[in-house]
Protein backbone atom coordinates (compact mmCIF):
# COMPACT_ATOMS: atom_id res chain seq x y z
CA UNK A 1 0.00 0.00 0.00
CA UNK A 2 2.92 2.58 1.25
CA UNK A 3 4.63 1.56 -2.35
CA UNK A 4 1.37 2.59 -4.49
CA UNK A 5 0.87 5.27 -2.46
CA UNK A 6 4.39 6.32 -3.22
CA UNK A 7 3.93 5.81 -7.01
CA UNK A 8 1.01 8.07 -6.94
CA UNK A 9 3.03 11.16 -5.37
CA UNK A 10 5.56 11.09 -7.84
CA UNK A 11 2.84 10.70 -10.84
CA UNK A 12 1.35 13.93 -9.24
CA UNK A 13 4.33 15.61 -8.71
CA UNK A 14 5.32 14.93 -12.15
CA UNK A 15 2.24 15.95 -13.76
CA UNK A 16 2.50 19.31 -11.96
CA UNK A 17 6.36 19.78 -13.29
CA UNK A 18 5.11 18.68 -17.02
CA UNK A 19 1.93 20.68 -16.61
CA UNK A 20 4.11 23.87 -15.36
CA UNK A 21 6.97 23.36 -18.11
CA UNK A 22 4.06 23.40 -20.69
CA UNK A 23 2.95 26.77 -19.30
CA UNK A 24 6.19 28.60 -19.39
CA UNK A 25 6.82 26.78 -23.03
CA UNK A 26 3.26 28.60 -23.77
CA UNK A 27 5.53 32.19 -23.97
CA UNK A 28 6.86 33.78 -26.76
CA UNK A 29 8.39 37.03 -27.10
CA UNK A 30 7.76 40.21 -28.99
CA UNK A 31 10.66 42.75 -29.92
CA UNK A 32 8.20 45.72 -30.26
CA UNK A 33 9.95 48.60 -32.44
CA UNK A 34 8.69 52.57 -32.73
CA UNK A 35 8.77 54.12 -36.21
CA UNK A 36 7.38 57.33 -37.67
CA UNK A 37 6.58 59.28 -40.51
CA UNK A 38 7.64 63.20 -40.85
CA UNK A 39 6.09 66.30 -40.45
CA UNK A 40 5.29 68.74 -42.90
CA UNK A 41 6.49 71.79 -40.49
CA UNK A 42 10.22 72.61 -41.46
CA UNK A 43 9.71 74.94 -37.69
CA UNK A 44 9.28 71.96 -36.03
CA UNK A 45 12.36 69.84 -35.58
CA UNK A 46 11.86 67.22 -32.57
CA UNK A 47 8.36 65.57 -31.48
CA UNK A 48 9.09 63.80 -27.76
CA UNK A 49 7.11 61.38 -26.19
CA UNK A 50 7.69 59.67 -23.03
CA UNK A 51 6.36 56.32 -22.83
CA UNK A 52 5.41 55.11 -18.95
CA UNK A 53 3.59 51.60 -19.85
CA UNK A 54 3.01 49.60 -22.73
CA UNK A 55 -0.29 46.99 -22.57
CA UNK A 56 -1.73 44.35 -24.22
CA UNK A 57 -4.48 42.40 -23.96
CA UNK A 58 -4.94 38.47 -25.38
CA UNK A 59 -9.41 38.41 -25.31
CA UNK A 60 -11.47 40.28 -23.89
CA UNK A 61 -11.01 43.85 -22.85
CA UNK A 62 -9.16 44.03 -19.72
CA UNK A 63 -5.12 45.33 -20.73
CA UNK A 64 -2.47 44.00 -19.01
CA UNK A 65 1.43 45.56 -18.53
CA UNK A 66 4.36 43.84 -19.84
CA UNK A 67 5.58 42.95 -16.98
CA UNK A 68 9.28 43.32 -18.02
CA UNK A 69 8.82 46.27 -19.64
CA UNK A 70 11.41 49.18 -18.90
CA UNK A 71 10.37 52.70 -18.23
CA UNK A 72 10.05 55.28 -18.77
CA UNK A 73 11.62 55.33 -22.59
CA UNK A 74 12.16 59.13 -23.94
CA UNK A 75 12.06 59.08 -27.79
CA UNK A 76 12.09 62.18 -30.31
CA UNK A 77 9.73 60.75 -33.41
CA UNK A 78 11.10 62.75 -35.95
CA UNK A 79 14.31 60.68 -35.22
CA UNK A 80 12.33 57.63 -36.85
CA UNK A 81 11.81 58.19 -40.12
CA UNK A 82 12.41 56.99 -43.39
CA UNK A 83 12.38 53.12 -42.49
CA UNK A 84 14.70 54.03 -38.99
CA UNK A 85 13.19 52.53 -36.20
CA UNK A 86 13.84 52.16 -31.97
CA UNK A 87 13.29 49.46 -30.16
CA UNK A 88 11.27 49.55 -27.20
CA UNK A 89 11.78 46.20 -25.84
CA UNK A 90 12.17 42.42 -25.97
CA UNK A 91 8.77 41.78 -24.17
CA UNK A 92 6.97 38.58 -22.98
CA UNK A 93 3.70 37.34 -23.85
CA UNK A 94 1.80 34.23 -23.25
CA UNK A 95 1.69 32.03 -27.11
CA UNK A 96 -1.37 33.35 -28.84
CA UNK A 97 -3.27 36.01 -31.36
CA UNK A 98 -3.09 39.85 -30.79
CA UNK A 99 -4.26 42.68 -32.21
CA UNK A 100 -3.64 45.33 -30.15
CA UNK A 101 -1.01 47.40 -28.15
CA UNK A 102 -1.41 50.11 -26.16
CA UNK A 103 1.13 52.86 -25.24
CA UNK A 104 0.91 55.01 -21.96
CA UNK A 105 2.57 58.42 -22.21
CA UNK A 106 3.74 60.85 -19.91
CA UNK A 107 1.64 63.92 -21.15
CA UNK A 108 -0.19 66.86 -19.86
CA UNK A 109 -3.82 67.26 -20.04
CA UNK A 110 -5.71 70.27 -21.75
CA UNK A 111 -7.31 72.12 -18.82
CA UNK A 112 -5.23 71.60 -16.51
CA UNK A 113 -2.65 74.41 -16.24
CA UNK A 114 0.81 74.83 -18.09
CA UNK A 115 2.85 72.26 -17.39
CA UNK A 116 6.19 73.17 -16.46
CA UNK A 117 7.69 69.71 -16.84
CA UNK A 118 5.80 68.11 -19.90
CA UNK A 119 6.61 64.74 -20.54
CA UNK A 120 5.67 65.01 -23.83
CA UNK A 121 6.76 67.85 -25.92
CA UNK A 122 7.43 69.88 -29.68
CA UNK A 123 10.76 71.78 -30.03
CA UNK A 124 11.40 74.39 -32.75
CA UNK A 125 14.15 74.90 -35.01
CA UNK A 126 15.33 78.31 -32.77
CA UNK A 127 15.30 75.80 -29.56
CA UNK A 128 11.88 76.87 -27.86
CA UNK A 129 9.49 74.30 -26.84
CA UNK A 130 5.95 73.89 -26.16
CA UNK A 131 3.79 71.34 -24.79
CA UNK A 132 2.66 68.05 -26.81
CA UNK A 133 -1.10 67.74 -24.95
CA UNK A 134 -2.47 64.07 -25.01
CA UNK A 135 -5.88 63.62 -24.50
CA UNK A 136 -5.96 60.70 -21.52
CA UNK A 137 -2.32 59.33 -23.03
CA UNK A 138 -1.74 59.01 -19.46
CA UNK A 139 -4.67 56.96 -18.78
CA UNK A 140 -6.28 54.86 -21.18
CA UNK A 141 -3.34 55.45 -23.64
CA UNK A 142 -3.25 55.40 -27.35
CA UNK A 143 -3.67 51.66 -29.01
CA UNK A 144 -1.38 50.34 -31.74
CA UNK A 145 -3.95 48.42 -34.12
CA UNK A 146 -2.90 45.66 -36.00
CA UNK A 147 -3.15 41.53 -36.16
CA UNK A 148 0.12 39.34 -34.97
CA UNK A 149 0.64 36.26 -33.61
CA UNK A 150 3.13 35.09 -30.61
CA UNK A 151 4.39 31.84 -31.13
CA UNK A 152 5.72 29.67 -28.63
CA UNK A 153 8.94 29.41 -27.17
CA UNK A 154 9.39 32.01 -30.39
CA UNK A 155 9.64 35.27 -31.32
CA UNK A 156 7.84 38.41 -33.37
CA UNK A 157 9.31 41.57 -34.67
CA UNK A 158 6.31 44.54 -34.20
CA UNK A 159 7.09 47.79 -35.49
CA UNK A 160 3.96 50.47 -33.71
CA UNK A 161 4.30 53.33 -36.51
CA UNK A 162 3.00 56.67 -34.64
CA UNK A 163 2.72 58.36 -38.18
CA UNK A 164 3.02 62.44 -36.67
CA UNK A 165 2.26 64.03 -39.79
CA UNK A 166 -1.76 62.94 -38.97
CA UNK A 167 -0.86 62.45 -35.36
CA UNK A 168 0.60 66.10 -34.26
CA UNK A 169 -2.09 69.08 -34.93
CA UNK A 170 -1.87 72.78 -34.15
CA UNK A 171 -4.88 73.88 -32.29
CA UNK A 172 -6.19 76.54 -30.48
CA UNK A 173 -7.75 80.38 -31.52
CA UNK A 174 -6.03 82.95 -28.29
CA UNK A 175 -3.25 80.32 -27.58
CA UNK A 176 -1.36 77.96 -29.95
CA UNK A 177 -1.37 74.49 -29.05
CA UNK A 178 -0.16 71.39 -30.16
CA UNK A 179 -2.23 67.95 -29.57
CA UNK A 180 -0.77 64.21 -30.08
CA UNK A 181 -3.63 62.05 -31.47
CA UNK A 182 -1.70 59.10 -32.08
CA UNK A 183 -2.38 57.32 -35.61
CA UNK A 184 -0.74 53.81 -34.79
CA UNK A 185 -0.39 51.16 -36.96
CA UNK A 186 1.77 47.79 -36.09
CA UNK A 187 3.16 45.74 -38.26
CA UNK A 188 5.29 42.79 -38.21
CA UNK A 189 8.38 43.22 -39.55
CA UNK A 190 9.06 39.77 -41.82
CA UNK A 191 5.84 40.61 -43.66
CA UNK A 192 6.67 44.05 -44.20
CA UNK A 193 7.47 45.58 -47.63
CA UNK A 194 8.72 48.87 -49.00
CA UNK A 195 8.65 51.65 -51.60
CA UNK A 196 11.59 53.53 -52.48
CA UNK A 197 12.04 56.09 -56.12
CA UNK A 198 12.80 59.48 -57.39
CA UNK A 199 10.82 62.20 -57.83
CA UNK A 200 11.82 64.31 -61.38
CA UNK A 201 10.35 68.02 -62.57
CA UNK A 202 9.13 69.06 -59.31
CA UNK A 203 7.37 72.45 -59.41
CA UNK A 204 9.97 74.94 -58.07
CA UNK A 205 9.13 76.10 -54.68
CA UNK A 206 6.95 73.42 -54.14
CA UNK A 207 8.11 70.69 -51.50
CA UNK A 208 6.86 67.17 -52.09
CA UNK A 209 4.89 64.39 -50.17
CA UNK A 210 3.78 60.88 -50.98
CA UNK A 211 1.08 59.28 -49.58
CA UNK A 212 0.51 55.75 -49.75
CA UNK A 213 -3.23 54.38 -49.87
CA UNK A 214 -4.31 51.18 -50.33
CA UNK A 215 -5.55 50.34 -53.69
CA UNK A 216 -8.79 52.36 -54.31
CA UNK A 217 -9.00 53.63 -51.01
CA UNK A 218 -8.22 57.16 -51.69
CA UNK A 219 -11.24 60.27 -52.74
CA UNK A 220 -10.68 64.25 -53.47
CA UNK A 221 -12.69 64.61 -50.00
CA UNK A 222 -8.97 63.27 -48.39
CA UNK A 223 -7.74 66.59 -49.46
CA UNK A 224 -10.37 69.08 -48.46
CA UNK A 225 -9.64 71.46 -45.37
CA UNK A 226 -10.12 69.22 -42.51
CA UNK A 227 -12.00 69.12 -39.48
CA UNK A 228 -10.82 71.05 -36.21
CA UNK A 229 -8.00 68.87 -34.26
CA UNK A 230 -8.04 66.61 -37.60
CA UNK A 231 -6.11 65.66 -40.18
CA UNK A 232 -5.53 66.22 -43.78
CA UNK A 233 -5.46 62.67 -46.09
CA UNK A 234 -6.35 60.43 -42.69
CA UNK A 235 -6.95 57.20 -44.58
CA UNK A 236 -3.22 57.25 -45.80
CA UNK A 237 -1.69 54.28 -44.35
CA UNK A 238 2.37 56.37 -44.37
CA UNK A 239 3.81 59.09 -46.32
CA UNK A 240 7.13 60.53 -46.92
CA UNK A 241 8.17 64.00 -48.01
CA UNK A 242 10.46 63.85 -50.94
CA UNK A 243 14.21 64.71 -49.76
CA UNK A 244 17.02 67.14 -51.03
CA UNK A 245 18.31 63.99 -53.16
CA UNK A 246 14.54 63.99 -54.65
CA UNK A 247 13.62 60.68 -53.01
CA UNK A 248 11.06 58.81 -50.79
CA UNK A 249 11.09 56.05 -48.86
CA UNK A 250 7.79 54.79 -47.42
CA UNK A 251 9.01 51.32 -45.50
CA UNK A 252 7.11 49.40 -42.90
CA UNK A 253 4.09 48.56 -45.53
CA UNK A 254 1.63 45.20 -45.47
CA UNK A 255 2.09 43.25 -48.73
CA UNK A 256 -0.57 44.35 -51.15
CA UNK A 257 -1.32 46.63 -54.08
CA UNK A 258 -1.32 50.84 -53.00
CA UNK A 259 -1.83 54.08 -54.86
CA UNK A 260 0.61 56.72 -54.40
CA UNK A 261 -0.47 60.75 -53.98
CA UNK A 262 1.80 63.13 -54.85
CA UNK A 263 0.68 66.45 -53.04
CA UNK A 264 2.26 69.89 -53.44
CA UNK A 265 3.02 72.27 -50.24
CA UNK A 266 4.59 75.32 -49.81
CA UNK A 267 6.14 76.99 -46.85
CA UNK A 268 4.90 73.63 -45.31
CA UNK A 269 1.10 73.82 -45.96
CA UNK A 270 -1.23 72.19 -48.37
CA UNK A 271 -0.97 73.63 -51.73
CA UNK A 272 -2.39 71.06 -54.09
CA UNK A 273 -2.82 67.16 -55.19
CA UNK A 274 -0.24 66.86 -58.74
CA UNK A 275 -1.75 63.01 -59.50
CA UNK A 276 -1.64 59.79 -58.12
CA UNK A 277 0.28 56.42 -59.21
CA UNK A 278 -2.22 53.76 -59.28
CA UNK A 279 -1.53 50.38 -58.81
CA UNK A 280 2.47 50.03 -57.10
CA UNK A 281 2.39 46.38 -55.35
CA UNK A 282 4.13 46.05 -52.23
CA UNK A 283 5.64 42.15 -51.32
CA UNK A 284 7.09 40.96 -48.18
CA UNK A 285 10.80 41.66 -47.35
CA UNK A 286 10.91 43.58 -51.01
CA UNK A 287 11.67 46.92 -51.76
CA UNK A 288 9.61 48.33 -54.57
CA UNK A 289 10.95 50.62 -57.10
CA UNK A 290 8.33 53.45 -58.09
CA UNK A 291 9.72 56.63 -59.64
CA UNK A 292 7.91 59.59 -60.34
CA UNK A 293 8.00 62.10 -63.32
CA UNK A 294 5.51 64.72 -61.90
CA UNK A 295 4.80 66.35 -65.77
CA UNK A 296 3.60 63.33 -66.70
CA UNK A 297 0.96 62.78 -63.25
Amino acid sequence: MKKITMVLAIIALAAIFFAGCEKENDKGTVNLSITDAPIDSDDIVGVYIKVIDVQYHLGGANFESFPNFEGPQVYNLLDLTRGESAMVGALELEAGHYTQIRFILEAPERGMGAPTTPGCYVEFSDGSTEPLFVPSGSQSGFKGVGAFNVPANGSVDITADFDVRKSVLRTGHNVERYVLKPTIRLVVDNEAGKIVGSVVNIPEGSEIVVYAYEDGAYSETEAVEPALESPRFPNAVSSDMVCDQNSYHIAFLAPGVYDLVVVANVDGEFSQVLGIVEGVVVESKKTTSQSIDIDTL
